[in-house]
């Protein structure tokens, strides 16, 4: 009989597990957002007013600039030592040629055993599945609307499902749990086992700044302070998986919490990228981020004030960095505490800056140096 196995952060399971829940549990996969646009208009969508309803493309948090900018996604890649790639969107099958492309191209540049998986509501442009498949698609997870869960017969899509079974992809099933819905959630299950379908993934539902308004006319409350997860939403699960624990059902099932997503998943692949990308003074943190110091002045050119820094301290080149986006220069920390207080007497202003090591470089902390 196979048990419900505890994971990481909160993070369940009944065998069999994804490879790509594994490898994202290493933050080796890289999130490839194709597009925002979708069909389905899901109330519980958790997307951002950035990305919702737009086609813009990311790879991870690096935006691409146009769907040829194929450098940027190899780049990406490699920054995080990626062994694999999730294809999402909004329904990445609104933009199937684009999608083929990247699949194809990621599997020509690192080798078939790439782990590539694709997320989509399958109700557009189903019909072009076979290619992405041919493409070199590893596993494509269908999303089922809530209201067929418990009779998947009236579902849309349970043909395109079924059909994709007998194809060299692995097919699975990815849902958000809704609270009170695990009787409708575990009649899915039993559907996709009796198909064949290789995999269910619940994902605890969450906030965002586009559903909120959808969730708070529903009742739904904040699990706690510390997360954006929706009350009752993690019961639910567990009362699934116990049931399918119970029933003795074939089937692998993988309950994926926010805190995996965001204390693992995520806090995995920042620290492959930082890793990759972190400056000789620049420290990481056990978070991934970086801690560096920073100096502004106003009305100076940065290599006047990389000179002055070098000529009067003596600094290592390794130790300083010209930062034009963002107007500073960067320095050790260790250094800059050691110098803020004369820098600030010379009409510097100096900062202890703790950012993530993704291509937007979002700023976490800055704390003014002297400290006081």
């Amino acid at each position: 009989m196979k048990q419900i196995k505890p994971w990481l952060n909160e993070s369940k399971y009944i065998q069999p597990l994804s490879p790509a829940c594994q490898m994202c549990a290493q933050g080796s996969k890289m999130v490839v957002f194709v597009t925002g646009l979708c069909s389905t208009g899901c109330y519980y969508c958790p997307l951002s007013l950035e990305k919702g309803g737009k086609d813009r493309i990311y790879a991870d948090e690096w935006e691409l600039t146009h769907e040829h900018d194929y450098t940027t996604l190899l780049q990406e890649s490699k920054a995080i030592k990626a062994t694999g790639a999730g294809i999402t969107g909004g329904d990445p099958l609104l933009v199937w040629k684009r999608t083929a492309t990247y699949i194809s191209l990621l599997k020509q540049t690192f080798g078939p055993s790439f782990h590539i998986h694709l997320y989509t509501s399958g109700l557009t442009n189903a019909e072009k599945i076979p290619k992405l498949i041919s493409a070199g698609l590893d596993e494509i997870r269908f999303h089922p609307m809530p209201k067929d869960w418990e009779d998947m017969k009236k579902s849309p899509i349970k043909k395109t499902i079924q059909q994709t079974v007998l194809s060299n992809s692995d097919v699975a099933l990815e849902i958000p749990v809704i609270p009170n819905m695990q009787h409708e959630i575990f009649s899915l299950i039993k559907w996709a086992d009796k198909n064949n379908i290789n995999w269910v993934n619940l994902n605890e539902l969450e906030f965002s700044e586009r559903n909120v308004a959808a969730f708070l006319n529903k009742g739904y409350h904040i699990k706690d302070d510390l997360s954006a997860a929706v009350l009752g939403s993690q019961e639910t699960a567990l009362q699934v998986l116990e049931l399918v624990e119970k029933e003795d059902i074939g089937i692998g099932v993988h309950y994926c919490s926010i805190s995996f997503k965001d204390g693992v998943q995520l806090r995995k692949r920042l620290l492959r990228r930082a890793t990759s990308i972190a400056k000789k003074f620049e420290v990481i943190t056990e978070d991934g981020t970086l801690l560096k110091g920073a100096i502004y002045k106003p009305k100076t050119a940065l290599q006047d004030l990389y000179s002055f820094l070098q000529d009067t301290y003596d600094i290592p080149q390794k130790y300083l960095h010209i930062d034009n986006e963002k107007h500073r220069i960067e320095i050790g920390l260790w250094i800059l505490e050691e110098i803020a207080e004369e820098l600030t007497n010379q009409g510097c202003t100096c900062f202890l800056v703790e950012e993530y090591p993704t291509a937007d470089r979002l700023e976490v902390e800055k704390i003014p140096l002297p400290l006081l």
